[in-house]
């Protein structure tokens, strides 16, 4: 499919595991490759979850030009980083809840964003269910 969107995972771990096997359902979605600390793990998770790429180190899924986001599910003193990280490599974000540890880092994280004009958002999807888009309707 020409329009898929490719996906990136960014950590290894349980969180990015239960985000894989939901996106997995979008027709729109590719899920291109994972990339970990370790390639042991990163080779243990693409098996998996059936991609066909996984990186041994975040620099290497990142420079990944069939990446087009990456989905941030690394622990959360590591968003920030992490997602400057994806940011300045050209990549979109969407970074695991709570999207930084203080306001500081948010502002941080939109700030950069804005510059690269590149799409960020936290992982925060009771924002896309229709009772809530119905319930922001009504307050507006």
């Amino acid at each position: 499919m020409e329009s898929q969107v490719g996906w990136g995972i960014l950590g290894a771990g349980g969180i990015a595991a239960r985000f894989v096997s939901d996106l997995v359902k979008l027709p729109d979605a590719g899920l291109v490759a994972v990339g970990s600390r370790s390639k042991d793990r990163a080779d243990e998770f693409a098996s998996r979850h059936g991609i066909e790429r996984a990186y041994g180190s975040y620099a290497e899924l990142l420079g990944d030009p069939d990446v087009d986001v990456v989905y941030v599910a690394t622990p959360h003193p590591f968003h920030r980083p992490h997602t400057l990280l994806c940011l300045d490599h050209g990549k979109a974000v969407l970074c695991e809840k709570p999207m930084g540890v203080n306001a500081h880092d948010v502002r941080e994280m939109v700030t950069r964003a804005r510059a690269t004009d590149l799409f960020l958002m936290e992982a925060m999807w009771t924002r896309a269910l229709p009772v809530i888009r119905q319930a922001q309707k009504w307050i507006e």
